[in-house]
Protein backbone atom coordinates (compact mmCIF):
# COMPACT_ATOMS: atom_id res chain seq x y z
CA UNK A 1 0.00 0.00 0.00
CA UNK A 2 3.00 2.54 1.04
CA UNK A 3 4.24 1.61 -2.85
CA UNK A 4 1.29 2.29 -4.35
CA UNK A 5 0.63 5.73 -2.48
CA UNK A 6 4.18 6.77 -3.43
CA UNK A 7 3.77 6.22 -6.93
CA UNK A 8 0.62 7.79 -7.23
CA UNK A 9 2.38 10.79 -5.21
CA UNK A 10 4.90 11.02 -7.31
CA UNK A 11 4.98 14.49 -9.15
CA UNK A 12 6.09 12.42 -13.18
CA UNK A 13 2.63 10.61 -13.05
CA UNK A 14 1.14 14.08 -12.75
CA UNK A 15 3.67 15.53 -14.97
CA UNK A 16 2.60 11.88 -17.51
CA UNK A 17 -1.45 12.64 -16.81
CA UNK A 18 -0.63 16.47 -18.19
CA UNK A 19 0.56 15.26 -21.15
CA UNK A 20 -2.18 13.19 -22.26
CA UNK A 21 -4.21 16.08 -21.83
CA UNK A 22 -1.69 17.55 -24.39
CA UNK A 23 -1.92 15.08 -26.93
CA UNK A 24 -5.52 14.52 -26.91
CA UNK A 25 -6.91 17.82 -26.71
CA UNK A 26 -5.74 19.25 -30.43
CA UNK A 27 -7.22 15.99 -32.46
CA UNK A 28 -11.00 16.74 -32.18
CA UNK A 29 -10.15 20.61 -32.67
CA UNK A 30 -9.57 19.55 -36.24
CA UNK A 31 -12.00 16.48 -36.60
CA UNK A 32 -15.78 16.48 -35.53
CA UNK A 33 -15.54 19.64 -33.68
CA UNK A 34 -13.92 21.40 -36.75
CA UNK A 35 -16.88 19.75 -38.97
CA UNK A 36 -19.81 20.93 -36.35
CA UNK A 37 -18.44 24.74 -37.00
CA UNK A 38 -18.49 24.19 -40.44
CA UNK A 39 -21.58 23.17 -40.87
CA UNK A 40 -23.22 25.61 -38.64
CA UNK A 41 -21.68 28.22 -41.33
CA UNK A 42 -23.83 26.29 -43.79
CA UNK A 43 -21.13 24.60 -45.47
CA UNK A 44 -21.82 21.57 -47.47
CA UNK A 45 -20.87 18.08 -46.64
CA UNK A 46 -18.63 17.53 -49.73
CA UNK A 47 -17.36 20.53 -48.69
CA UNK A 48 -16.98 19.64 -45.30
CA UNK A 49 -15.36 16.14 -46.34
CA UNK A 50 -12.21 17.78 -48.21
CA UNK A 51 -11.81 19.41 -44.86
CA UNK A 52 -10.76 15.96 -43.34
CA UNK A 53 -7.44 16.08 -45.47
CA UNK A 54 -6.14 18.48 -42.89
CA UNK A 55 -5.46 15.71 -40.70
CA UNK A 56 -2.83 14.48 -43.10
CA UNK A 57 0.12 15.13 -40.64
CA UNK A 58 -0.97 12.30 -38.50
CA UNK A 59 -1.19 9.88 -40.70
CA UNK A 60 2.49 11.09 -42.07
CA UNK A 61 4.14 11.81 -38.88
CA UNK A 62 6.96 9.20 -38.64
CA UNK A 63 8.50 11.17 -42.02
CA UNK A 64 10.14 13.79 -39.85
CA UNK A 65 9.95 11.71 -36.65
CA UNK A 66 13.57 10.82 -36.82
CA UNK A 67 14.70 14.89 -36.55
CA UNK A 68 13.57 15.25 -33.49
CA UNK A 69 15.93 12.66 -32.69
CA UNK A 70 19.11 13.98 -34.88
CA UNK A 71 18.70 17.61 -34.01
CA UNK A 72 18.85 19.49 -30.35
CA UNK A 73 17.84 22.89 -30.17
CA UNK A 74 20.64 25.00 -28.53
CA UNK A 75 20.30 28.10 -26.08
CA UNK A 76 16.41 27.62 -25.15
CA UNK A 77 17.90 27.64 -21.36
CA UNK A 78 19.21 26.08 -18.53
CA UNK A 79 17.60 22.51 -17.77
CA UNK A 80 15.95 21.97 -21.70
CA UNK A 81 17.31 19.80 -23.37
CA UNK A 82 16.57 17.46 -26.46
CA UNK A 83 12.92 16.59 -25.49
CA UNK A 84 11.81 19.88 -23.73
CA UNK A 85 13.30 21.87 -26.09
CA UNK A 86 10.71 20.04 -28.79
CA UNK A 87 7.96 19.85 -26.75
CA UNK A 88 8.16 23.59 -26.01
CA UNK A 89 8.66 24.31 -30.12
CA UNK A 90 5.27 22.39 -30.93
CA UNK A 91 3.45 23.52 -28.23
CA UNK A 92 4.05 27.13 -28.46
CA UNK A 93 3.31 26.51 -32.42
CA UNK A 94 0.03 24.46 -31.56
CA UNK A 95 -1.45 27.30 -29.31
CA UNK A 96 -0.27 29.92 -32.07
CA UNK A 97 -2.34 27.66 -34.88
CA UNK A 98 -5.30 27.37 -32.63
CA UNK A 99 -5.34 30.99 -31.95
CA UNK A 100 -4.99 31.59 -36.20
CA UNK A 101 -7.67 28.89 -36.36
CA UNK A 102 -10.27 30.85 -33.88
CA UNK A 103 -9.28 34.05 -36.35
CA UNK A 104 -10.95 32.70 -39.75
CA UNK A 105 -14.58 32.37 -40.74
CA UNK A 106 -15.85 29.03 -42.60
CA UNK A 107 -18.21 31.20 -44.81
CA UNK A 108 -15.65 33.66 -45.99
CA UNK A 109 -12.31 32.16 -45.94
CA UNK A 110 -12.89 28.48 -46.41
CA UNK A 111 -8.90 28.16 -47.92
CA UNK A 112 -7.03 30.32 -44.62
CA UNK A 113 -9.00 27.85 -42.07
CA UNK A 114 -8.05 24.36 -44.19
CA UNK A 115 -4.41 26.01 -43.69
CA UNK A 116 -4.70 26.79 -39.75
CA UNK A 117 -6.37 23.86 -39.35
CA UNK A 118 -3.76 22.02 -40.99
CA UNK A 119 -0.86 23.91 -39.03
CA UNK A 120 -2.63 22.89 -35.75
CA UNK A 121 -2.40 18.90 -36.79
CA UNK A 122 1.30 19.65 -37.78
CA UNK A 123 2.06 20.91 -34.69
CA UNK A 124 -0.15 18.60 -32.60
CA UNK A 125 0.92 15.46 -34.85
CA UNK A 126 5.06 16.53 -33.67
CA UNK A 127 4.03 17.42 -30.05
CA UNK A 128 2.79 13.54 -30.24
CA UNK A 129 5.76 12.38 -31.63
CA UNK A 130 8.01 14.34 -28.90
CA UNK A 131 5.29 13.19 -25.71
CA UNK A 132 5.78 9.50 -26.83
CA UNK A 133 9.85 9.79 -26.85
CA UNK A 134 9.50 11.82 -23.73
CA UNK A 135 7.25 9.39 -21.72
CA UNK A 136 9.69 6.35 -22.60
CA UNK A 137 12.81 7.91 -21.55
CA UNK A 138 11.28 9.77 -18.17
CA UNK A 139 9.59 6.77 -16.27
CA UNK A 140 11.67 4.12 -14.52
CA UNK A 141 10.63 0.60 -15.92
CA UNK A 142 8.09 -0.03 -12.88
CA UNK A 143 6.34 2.98 -13.29
CA UNK A 144 5.54 2.58 -16.96
CA UNK A 145 2.29 0.82 -16.55
CA UNK A 146 0.76 3.40 -13.67
CA UNK A 147 2.00 5.78 -16.13
CA UNK A 148 0.52 4.54 -19.22
CA UNK A 149 -3.09 4.43 -17.32
CA UNK A 150 -2.52 8.39 -16.19
CA UNK A 151 -1.65 9.22 -19.62
CA UNK A 152 -4.66 7.46 -21.04
CA UNK A 153 -6.90 9.32 -18.56
CA UNK A 154 -6.00 12.46 -19.62
CA UNK A 155 -5.91 12.13 -23.01
CA UNK A 156 -9.63 10.75 -22.53
CA UNK A 157 -10.11 14.17 -20.29
CA UNK A 158 -9.10 15.94 -22.83
CA UNK A 159 -11.28 14.56 -25.91
CA UNK A 160 -14.63 14.92 -23.95
CA UNK A 161 -13.54 18.67 -23.32
CA UNK A 162 -12.27 19.63 -26.80
CA UNK A 163 -15.49 17.28 -28.42
CA UNK A 164 -18.40 17.48 -25.91
CA UNK A 165 -17.63 20.60 -23.99
CA UNK A 166 -17.16 22.75 -27.07
CA UNK A 167 -20.15 21.27 -28.61
CA UNK A 168 -22.62 22.80 -25.01
CA UNK A 169 -20.11 25.65 -24.91
CA UNK A 170 -21.70 26.93 -28.33
CA UNK A 171 -24.60 27.52 -26.63
CA UNK A 172 -23.21 30.28 -24.41
CA UNK A 173 -20.38 31.58 -26.69
CA UNK A 174 -19.13 32.39 -30.30
CA UNK A 175 -16.98 29.25 -31.92
CA UNK A 176 -14.09 31.67 -32.37
CA UNK A 177 -14.25 32.16 -28.09
CA UNK A 178 -14.29 28.55 -28.37
CA UNK A 179 -11.67 27.74 -30.15
CA UNK A 180 -9.93 30.87 -27.88
CA UNK A 181 -10.38 29.14 -25.10
CA UNK A 182 -9.02 25.98 -25.86
CA UNK A 183 -5.88 27.94 -27.10
CA UNK A 184 -5.77 29.27 -23.29
CA UNK A 185 -6.20 25.74 -22.08
CA UNK A 186 -3.47 24.53 -24.15
CA UNK A 187 -1.54 26.53 -22.30
CA UNK A 188 -1.42 23.85 -19.39
CA UNK A 189 0.38 21.55 -21.34
CA UNK A 190 3.18 24.30 -21.68
CA UNK A 191 3.38 25.10 -18.05
CA UNK A 192 3.60 21.30 -17.61
CA UNK A 193 6.74 21.19 -19.80
CA UNK A 194 8.57 24.07 -18.40
CA UNK A 195 8.40 22.46 -14.63
CA UNK A 196 8.96 18.79 -16.13
CA UNK A 197 12.61 17.28 -15.60
CA UNK A 198 14.55 16.50 -18.96
CA UNK A 199 15.56 12.76 -19.58
CA UNK A 200 18.10 11.30 -18.83
CA UNK A 201 19.24 9.99 -22.71
CA UNK A 202 20.07 6.74 -23.09
CA UNK A 203 21.55 4.63 -25.68
CA UNK A 204 22.68 6.52 -28.73
CA UNK A 205 21.17 8.64 -30.75
CA UNK A 206 20.75 7.49 -34.40
CA UNK A 207 23.68 8.39 -36.48
CA UNK A 208 22.00 9.22 -40.06
CA UNK A 209 19.37 7.80 -42.11
CA UNK A 210 20.37 4.30 -42.78
CA UNK A 211 20.68 3.30 -39.31
CA UNK A 212 16.97 5.00 -38.60
CA UNK A 213 14.92 4.70 -41.31
CA UNK A 214 16.16 2.25 -43.96
CA UNK A 215 17.62 -0.87 -41.53
CA UNK A 216 13.77 -1.73 -40.42
CA UNK A 217 12.42 -0.83 -44.01
CA UNK A 218 14.66 -3.02 -45.37
CA UNK A 219 13.81 -6.16 -42.56
CA UNK A 220 10.25 -5.58 -43.46
CA UNK A 221 10.13 -5.85 -46.63
CA UNK A 222 12.61 -8.93 -46.75
CA UNK A 223 11.41 -12.29 -48.50
CA UNK A 224 12.95 -13.89 -45.52
CA UNK A 225 11.88 -12.54 -42.52
CA UNK A 226 9.26 -13.46 -40.39
CA UNK A 227 6.42 -11.62 -43.17
CA UNK A 228 7.10 -14.05 -45.92
CA UNK A 229 7.21 -11.94 -48.33
CA UNK A 230 3.83 -10.61 -47.77
CA UNK A 231 4.69 -6.83 -46.84
CA UNK A 232 2.24 -5.44 -49.74
CA UNK A 233 -0.22 -7.89 -48.55
CA UNK A 234 0.05 -6.43 -44.83
CA UNK A 235 0.11 -2.64 -45.69
CA UNK A 236 -3.24 -3.32 -48.07
CA UNK A 237 -5.04 -5.06 -44.83
CA UNK A 238 -3.93 -2.02 -42.61
CA UNK A 239 -5.06 0.26 -45.54
CA UNK A 240 -8.71 -1.32 -45.55
CA UNK A 241 -9.46 -3.41 -42.16
CA UNK A 242 -11.36 0.03 -41.10
CA UNK A 243 -12.21 1.55 -43.80
CA UNK A 244 -15.97 0.58 -43.55
CA UNK A 245 -15.94 2.06 -39.62
CA UNK A 246 -13.96 4.89 -40.41
CA UNK A 247 -16.10 6.40 -43.26
CA UNK A 248 -19.00 5.74 -41.11
CA UNK A 249 -17.20 8.08 -38.31
CA UNK A 250 -16.49 10.89 -40.63
CA UNK A 251 -20.11 11.13 -41.63
CA UNK A 252 -21.54 10.78 -38.29
CA UNK A 253 -21.29 14.72 -36.95
CA UNK A 254 -22.96 15.79 -39.40
CA UNK A 255 -25.52 12.84 -40.17
CA UNK A 256 -26.97 13.62 -36.75
CA UNK A 257 -26.92 17.28 -36.68
CA UNK A 258 -29.13 16.85 -40.23
CA UNK A 259 -31.55 13.98 -38.59
CA UNK A 260 -31.67 16.88 -36.15
CA UNK A 261 -30.19 16.51 -32.80
CA UNK A 262 -29.05 19.80 -31.45
CA UNK A 263 -25.17 19.54 -30.48
CA UNK A 264 -25.10 19.78 -26.43
CA UNK A 265 -26.99 16.15 -27.21
CA UNK A 266 -24.96 15.12 -29.85
CA UNK A 267 -21.82 16.14 -27.54
CA UNK A 268 -23.52 14.17 -24.52
CA UNK A 269 -24.35 10.95 -26.14
CA UNK A 270 -21.34 10.97 -29.15
CA UNK A 271 -18.72 11.90 -26.58
CA UNK A 272 -20.16 10.32 -23.22
CA UNK A 273 -22.39 7.51 -23.91
CA UNK A 274 -19.78 6.94 -26.73
CA UNK A 275 -16.96 6.75 -24.52
CA UNK A 276 -17.95 3.94 -22.22
CA UNK A 277 -18.90 1.90 -25.19
CA UNK A 278 -15.93 2.27 -26.58
CA UNK A 279 -14.41 1.19 -23.70
CA UNK A 280 -16.72 -1.63 -22.99
CA UNK A 281 -15.91 -2.55 -26.47
CA UNK A 282 -12.28 -2.21 -26.31
CA UNK A 283 -12.09 -4.18 -22.94
CA UNK A 284 -14.61 -6.91 -24.27
CA UNK A 285 -12.17 -7.21 -27.80
CA UNK A 286 -8.87 -8.10 -25.67
CA UNK A 287 -10.03 -10.17 -24.18
CA UNK A 288 -11.79 -12.18 -27.05
CA UNK A 289 -8.06 -12.18 -28.47
CA UNK A 290 -7.01 -13.63 -25.74
CA UNK A 291 -9.06 -16.89 -25.44
CA UNK A 292 -9.93 -17.02 -28.96
CA UNK A 293 -6.67 -15.91 -30.72
CA UNK A 294 -5.92 -12.57 -32.70
CA UNK A 295 -6.95 -14.24 -35.81
CA UNK A 296 -10.34 -15.29 -35.08
CA UNK A 297 -10.60 -12.41 -33.35
CA UNK A 298 -10.31 -10.40 -36.71
CA UNK A 299 -12.59 -12.30 -38.19
CA UNK A 300 -15.46 -11.68 -35.81
CA UNK A 301 -15.11 -8.59 -34.89
CA UNK A 302 -14.24 -7.44 -38.38
CA UNK A 303 -17.95 -8.73 -39.24
CA UNK A 304 -19.81 -7.18 -36.33
CA UNK A 305 -18.00 -3.57 -37.22
CA UNK A 306 -19.19 -4.16 -40.60
CA UNK A 307 -22.89 -4.88 -39.50
CA UNK A 308 -22.57 -2.41 -36.98
CA UNK A 309 -23.41 0.61 -39.97
CA UNK A 310 -26.93 -0.92 -40.08
CA UNK A 311 -27.71 1.37 -36.67
CA UNK A 312 -26.87 4.58 -38.55
CA UNK A 313 -29.24 3.18 -41.49
CA UNK A 314 -32.00 2.00 -38.35
CA UNK A 315 -31.06 5.32 -37.21
CA UNK A 316 -31.79 7.39 -40.32
CA UNK A 317 -35.36 5.57 -40.65
CA UNK A 318 -36.43 5.55 -37.06
CA UNK A 319 -36.05 9.55 -36.67
CA UNK A 320 -36.85 10.15 -40.61
CA UNK A 321 -39.41 13.32 -40.52
CA UNK A 322 -39.28 14.05 -36.24
CA UNK A 323 -38.56 17.73 -35.28
CA UNK A 324 -37.57 16.25 -32.34
CA UNK A 325 -35.96 13.26 -32.17
CA UNK A 326 -35.21 11.11 -29.06
CA UNK A 327 -32.38 11.31 -27.44
CA UNK A 328 -32.19 7.39 -26.45
CA UNK A 329 -32.21 6.86 -30.35
CA UNK A 330 -29.12 8.15 -31.04
CA UNK A 331 -27.47 6.94 -27.73
CA UNK A 332 -28.43 3.22 -29.02
CA UNK A 333 -26.94 3.93 -32.63
CA UNK A 334 -23.86 5.21 -30.88
CA UNK A 335 -23.52 2.58 -28.55
CA UNK A 336 -24.03 -0.39 -30.73
CA UNK A 337 -21.65 1.22 -33.43
CA UNK A 338 -18.56 2.22 -31.05
CA UNK A 339 -18.95 -1.20 -29.09
CA UNK A 340 -18.55 -3.08 -32.25
CA UNK A 341 -15.48 -0.26 -33.46
CA UNK A 342 -13.67 -0.65 -30.15
CA UNK A 343 -13.91 -4.71 -30.26
CA UNK A 344 -12.39 -4.69 -33.91
CA UNK A 345 -9.67 -2.07 -33.14
CA UNK A 346 -8.49 -4.52 -30.15
CA UNK A 347 -8.07 -7.08 -32.24
CA UNK A 348 -6.47 -4.94 -35.01
CA UNK A 349 -3.81 -3.29 -32.93
CA UNK A 350 -3.36 -6.66 -31.47
CA UNK A 351 -2.23 -8.33 -34.96
CA UNK A 352 -0.24 -4.90 -35.73
CA UNK A 353 1.70 -5.74 -32.48
CA UNK A 354 2.77 -9.31 -33.75
CA UNK A 355 4.15 -7.82 -36.87
CA UNK A 356 6.67 -5.63 -35.87
CA UNK A 357 10.14 -7.07 -35.47
CA UNK A 358 11.92 -6.68 -32.02
CA UNK A 359 14.67 -4.91 -33.62
CA UNK A 360 13.04 -2.45 -35.38
CA UNK A 361 9.98 -1.57 -33.01
CA UNK A 362 9.60 2.28 -33.32
CA UNK A 363 10.18 2.36 -37.02
CA UNK A 364 7.92 -0.49 -38.56
CA UNK A 365 5.16 0.21 -35.81
CA UNK A 366 5.68 3.80 -36.47
CA UNK A 367 4.35 2.97 -40.28
CA UNK A 368 1.52 0.60 -39.51
CA UNK A 369 -0.04 2.78 -37.25
CA UNK A 370 0.31 5.45 -39.71
CA UNK A 371 -1.63 3.43 -42.47
CA UNK A 372 -4.30 2.94 -39.87
CA UNK A 373 -5.43 6.47 -39.94
CA UNK A 374 -4.34 7.32 -43.49
CA UNK A 375 -8.03 5.99 -44.91
CA UNK A 376 -9.83 7.77 -42.59
CA UNK A 377 -7.94 11.12 -43.65
CA UNK A 378 -8.40 10.31 -47.66
CA UNK A 379 -11.73 8.91 -47.54
CA UNK A 380 -13.30 12.13 -45.99
CA UNK A 381 -13.93 14.01 -49.33
CA UNK A 382 -15.66 10.58 -50.76
CA UNK A 383 -17.56 9.89 -47.78
CA UNK A 384 -19.34 12.96 -47.16
CA UNK A 385 -20.14 13.89 -51.22
CA UNK A 386 -21.58 10.21 -51.42
CA UNK A 387 -23.86 11.13 -48.44
CA UNK A 388 -25.09 14.48 -50.21
CA UNK A 389 -25.56 12.95 -53.35
CA UNK A 390 -26.97 9.50 -52.38
CA UNK A 391 -28.41 9.88 -49.40
CA UNK A 392 -26.85 8.45 -45.81
CA UNK A 393 -28.92 4.96 -45.91
CA UNK A 394 -26.97 3.97 -48.98
CA UNK A 395 -23.62 6.15 -47.86
CA UNK A 396 -23.75 3.61 -44.53
CA UNK A 397 -24.69 0.39 -46.76
CA UNK A 398 -21.30 1.05 -48.47
CA UNK A 399 -19.75 1.65 -45.34
CA UNK A 400 -20.60 -1.89 -44.22
CA UNK A 401 -20.07 -3.40 -47.42
CA UNK A 402 -16.18 -1.89 -47.58
CA UNK A 403 -15.62 -4.38 -44.79
CA UNK A 404 -15.49 -7.58 -47.11
CA UNK A 405 -11.87 -6.06 -48.60
CA UNK A 406 -9.99 -6.65 -45.28
CA UNK A 407 -11.97 -9.69 -44.41
CA UNK A 408 -10.62 -11.21 -48.32
CA UNK A 409 -6.82 -10.04 -47.46
CA UNK A 410 -7.51 -11.42 -44.44
CA UNK A 411 -6.96 -14.89 -46.12
CA UNK A 412 -3.49 -13.82 -47.57
CA UNK A 413 -1.86 -13.41 -44.66
CA UNK A 414 -3.03 -17.05 -42.87
CA UNK A 415 0.63 -17.72 -41.21
CA UNK A 416 1.50 -14.29 -40.70
CA UNK A 417 1.47 -12.49 -37.50
CA UNK A 418 0.35 -13.82 -34.52
CA UNK A 419 -2.68 -16.93 -35.10
CA UNK A 420 -3.08 -18.09 -31.69
CA UNK A 421 -4.98 -17.13 -28.28
CA UNK A 422 -1.12 -17.53 -26.40
CA UNK A 423 -0.10 -14.36 -28.82
CA UNK A 424 -2.93 -12.43 -28.46
CA UNK A 425 -2.73 -12.38 -24.32
CA UNK A 426 0.71 -11.24 -24.98
CA UNK A 427 -1.15 -7.77 -26.57
CA UNK A 428 -3.86 -7.40 -24.53
CA UNK A 429 -2.27 -4.59 -22.64
CA UNK A 430 -1.89 -2.77 -25.95
CA UNK A 431 -5.20 -3.98 -27.25
CA UNK A 432 -6.93 -2.71 -24.36
CA UNK A 433 -5.43 0.91 -24.32
CA UNK A 434 -5.74 1.01 -28.23
CA UNK A 435 -9.33 0.63 -27.63
CA UNK A 436 -9.90 2.91 -24.91
CA UNK A 437 -8.84 6.38 -25.97
CA UNK A 438 -10.07 7.46 -29.13
CA UNK A 439 -7.17 8.08 -31.08
CA UNK A 440 -3.64 6.38 -29.19
CA UNK A 441 -1.60 3.11 -30.00
CA UNK A 442 1.47 3.38 -27.71
CA UNK A 443 3.86 0.67 -28.86
CA UNK A 444 7.54 1.57 -26.95
CA UNK A 445 6.69 5.03 -27.39
CA UNK A 446 5.67 5.12 -31.02
CA UNK A 447 4.28 7.96 -32.41
CA UNK A 448 -0.15 6.56 -32.39
CA UNK A 449 -2.69 7.49 -35.23
CA UNK A 450 -6.03 8.47 -34.04
CA UNK A 451 -7.99 5.34 -35.35
CA UNK A 452 -11.29 7.19 -35.38
CA UNK A 453 -13.87 9.57 -33.19
CA UNK A 454 -15.31 6.47 -32.20
CA UNK A 455 -12.69 3.95 -31.17
CA UNK A 456 -8.90 3.45 -31.26
CA UNK A 457 -7.84 3.82 -28.26
CA UNK A 458 -7.95 4.98 -29.86
CA UNK A 459 -6.59 3.84 -26.87
CA UNK A 460 -6.87 -0.50 -19.67
CA UNK A 461 -3.29 -1.61 -18.11
CA UNK A 462 0.00 -2.00 -18.54
CA UNK A 463 3.04 -0.40 -20.24
CA UNK A 464 4.40 -0.78 -23.28
CA UNK A 465 4.78 -3.32 -25.42
CA UNK A 466 7.09 -4.84 -27.46
CA UNK A 467 6.00 -8.25 -29.59
CA UNK A 468 8.74 -10.92 -31.70
CA UNK A 469 6.64 -13.13 -32.93
CA UNK A 470 5.12 -14.74 -30.77
CA UNK A 471 7.11 -13.88 -28.12
CA UNK A 472 6.22 -10.40 -26.01
CA UNK A 473 6.76 -8.71 -23.21
CA UNK A 474 6.83 -5.41 -21.37
CA UNK A 475 9.80 -3.65 -21.38
CA UNK A 476 12.07 -0.97 -20.14
CA UNK A 477 14.62 1.36 -21.12
CA UNK A 478 17.53 -0.59 -21.06
CA UNK A 479 16.22 -2.95 -23.59
CA UNK A 480 16.13 0.36 -26.00
CA UNK A 481 19.82 1.43 -26.84
CA UNK A 482 20.80 2.25 -30.30
CA UNK A 483 17.20 2.23 -31.01
CA UNK A 484 15.57 4.72 -32.42
CA UNK A 485 12.73 5.63 -29.76
CA UNK A 486 10.27 8.37 -31.25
Amino acid sequence: MEKLKALFSDRRMFIVFMMGFASGLPYLLTASTLQAWCKDAGMDLTTIGFFTLVTLPYSLKFLWAPVMDWIVPKGMGPGIGRRKAWLLISQVGLIAALVGLSMTNPSTNIALMAIMAFFVCFMSATQDVVIDAYQIEYLPKEQYALGNQLYIIGYRIAMIVAGAGTLMMTDVMSWKMVYLVMAATMGLALVTTFFAKEPTIEGKIPRGFVEAVWEPLKDFFSTNGSHKGKALWILAFFLVYKLGADMASIASTPFYMDLGFTKPIIGQMSKAVGLWATIGGGIAGAVGVVYFGIRRSLWAFGIFQGLACFSFVWLNSYVAGMSNPPAWALGISISFENVAVGMATAAFCAYMGSLVNRRYTATQYAILSSLMSLPRTLAGPFTLWTAQTLGYSTLFVICASASIPGLLILLKLRGVGGDVATAGASTTATAIASAATETPVRVIGVPYAAASETEAFDDASVGFVRVSGENAKSVGGNDRAGENTL
